[in-house]
């Protein structure tokens, strides 16, 4: 059972089960399971952690899996801390890392500003979408970061510029035992992209979202896509050509509407969802010589 301690601006619930709070909806226990009121609360009590603590840092839980053993460390709640939301100048927005991806989009296309559009597409907050460089409908995250704030282990907040860090294709690499708080974007005003001569046309969100709910499955535990699309193709495809759309092991199944989401459609356990991920990965690799890697992080040992 999970047990909950408070301090001042800090709850800690013990023995947290993450099923709780994946996207998934399945998963074993976190030892500790950490939620604060203010990103200063959350820097004081980051600074008490011993150097050797393993943390992970938990929004929506939409691109991770909590194996049924659980993890041993501490998690870090984003969601409902760190959710500021403000217009900077007229072209340049500054984000928490608390905050929804798609609320991102809403903000910036009411405020006149384009590029951000491909965010309502991403199903997590702007904390994960810039640890992995997230990208829907063609767009990324990274090429439009102007600067970041990053928390330390010591509880320090600093500010570093998009260029101290490299990234690519669902990847970033930067400063060690940091994570982001918030992110400042460069975006464009609509006025100044519209080009009618050249065919450019407004980029509408609902119709970016209506598109995504024709083609994926949406409203059912899943993680989103589960595997990255290999360079020169695309994963869905590759799985769908090994007869793999509905395969099933225990409560969990390849969709039948997009191949490359994994449901949790009966009570599955982590368990099932990691089998299954493991045999599409050998499947597609026996067929084709492509060996898929997931997008999704993978958390915790074995049971």
């Amino acid at each position: 059972m999970s047990a909950m301690v408070k301090f001042e601006d800090i709850v800690i619930k013990q023995n947290e089960p993450m099923s709780r709070h994946t996207s998934w909806r399945t998963g074993g226990m976190a030892r500790r399971y950490v939620e604060a009121a203010s990103l200063e609360a959350l820097a004081s009590f980051i600074a008490t952690l011993p150097d050797d603590e393993e943390l992970l840092w938990m929004g929506l839980g939409s691109n991770t899996l909590i194996r049924d053993a659980g993890f041993g460390g501490t998690v870090i709640a984003t969601q409902g801390v760190m959710s500021q939301l403000a217009m900077l100048d007229e072209s340049t927005v500054h984000a928490g890392a608390g905050v929804a991806s798609a609320k991102l989009a809403r903000f910036c296309d009411r405020n006149g500003l384009q590029g951000a559009e491909f965010f309502a597409g991403i199903p997590g907050l702007v904390g994960g979408a810039l640890a992995m460089n997230a990208g829907a409908f063609g767009g990324e995250t990274w090429p439009l970061v102007i600067e970041v704030e990053t928390l330390n282990r010591k509880g320090e907040i600093r500010s570093r510029r998009a260029s101290e860090y490299k990234y690519g294709y669902r990847h970033v690499d930067g400063p060690g035992d940091e994570w982001f708080v918030s992110a400042t974007f460069g975006l464009k005003k609509k006025d100044e992209v519209q080009e009618p001569e050249a065919g450019s046309k407004t980029i509408d969100i609902r119709r970016l979202l209506a598109k995504r709910s024709a083609s994926q499955p949406t409203g059912v535990a899943s993680c989103g896509s589960v595997f990255r699309n290999p360079k020169g193709d695309h994963a869905a495809r590759l799985i769908e050509s090994c007869s793999l759309k509905g395969r099933r092991i225990g409560g969990a199944v390849v969709s039948e509407k997009h191949a490359n989401f994994i449901i949790n459609e009966d009570r599955a356990s982590a368990s099932d969802i990691e089998s299954l991920i493991e045999l599409v990965q050998q499947t597609v690799e026996d067929r084709h010589g492509i060996r898929l890697q997931p997008e999704v992080k993978i958390i915790g040992e074995k049971a």
